[in-house]
């Protein structure tokens, strides 16, 4: 996914001056993402870790040539944090904060889809291409450069299944995870096509779950897909009108439950996977 997120990622961290925001730039400080500024409005002409603060988006990107964003903002920001780096011109934001209201993320979605930025979250762990960059949390020592691209609406699932495939020797393009919410700023079957075109992916894998109809948008898209596509549904047993997590992961219909989104995705020609060991069968045959 090199025209998404790789080593050429300048990155500004908005709303990170707080401890968590601080502990978080140097972890991907630490993975190799170059942090280029901050984003803290009237806080511009300061310094936090050696880093230059802004006290907006568009005075980041004038003075540091920033390309992405890696947002922090509480959940009632999220929405004016997404629309600022919209604004700007950014091609990548990630949204760390859970609890973003619907509506606001319904508006935030649609406006950075307008302008072309990608949007993760609201609700991720984040996203990675191992060996270059990564937002987020997600931790350097599961993930290993390779040829696999994962999509995934669990943030935990996400992280268990990259160190599994990366202690079975299969790497990883790219990691994404879309995030927990209903709304998802950029949806699985749009990082498929993002990754069927991407010459470092040689087969995908999905990881979903309950809940919600992104399962059904991803099927039309491995009907047309040029690459192998592997998924993994959680929440087989889960009990229905029940929350299971996050706000994303709850059956309020036969359709929604991980029986009928398997049944969707094998027609449409996924191989479907009914555990994670299961997947390293699927990247030793397609990685």
């Amino acid at each position: 996914m090199a025209v998404i997120l790789d080593s050429t990622a300048k990155v500004v961290a908005v709303a990170a001056t707080g401890p968590y925001g601080r502990n978080q730039i140097k972890f991907m400080q630490a993975a190799g993402t170059d942090i280029v500024g901050v984003v803290a409005l009237g806080r511009g002409g300061e310094s936090l870790l050696e880093l230059p603060i802004f006290d907006n988006v568009q005075a980041a990107v004038e003075a540091t040539d920033a390309n992405t964003a890696i947002i922090y903002a509480p959940a009632l920001g999220v929405r004016s944090a997404i629309v600022e780096c919209a604004d700007a011109g950014l091609r990548l934001a990630v949204a760390a904060a859970e609890f973003v209201p619907l509506h606001d993320a319904l508006y935030a979605a649609a406006y950075a889809h307008e302008r072309k930025m990608h949007l993760v979250g609201p609700n991720t762990v984040g996203m990675a291409t191992p060996g270059q960059a990564m937002l987020g949390a997600v931790t350097p020592s599961f993930t290993r450069p390779g040829r696999l691209g994962i999509i995934a609406r669990s943030g935990t699932l996400t992280l268990a299944i990259a160190r599994l495939l990366s202690e079975s020797g299969f790497g990883q393009s790219t990691l994404v995870h879309v995030g927990g919410d209903v709304i998802a700023g950029t949806n699985p079957d749009e990082w498929l096509k993002l990754f069927d075109k991407d010459d470092d992916t040689s087969a995908v894998i999905f990881l979903g779950e309950i809940g919600g109809s992104k399962e059904y948008a991803l099927a039309k898209s491995v009907n047309s897909a040029n690459k192998p596509v592997a998924s993994l549904i959680v929440g087989r047993h889960a009990p229905a009108e029940k929350r299971m997590g996050h706000a994303g992961a709850l059956v309020g219909s036969g359709r929604e439950t991980a029986s009928a989104k398997q049944d969707a995705l094998r027609e449409a020609g996924a191989i479907v996977c009914g555990s994670p060991a299961a997947l390293v069968e699927f990247a030793k045959a397609y990685a």
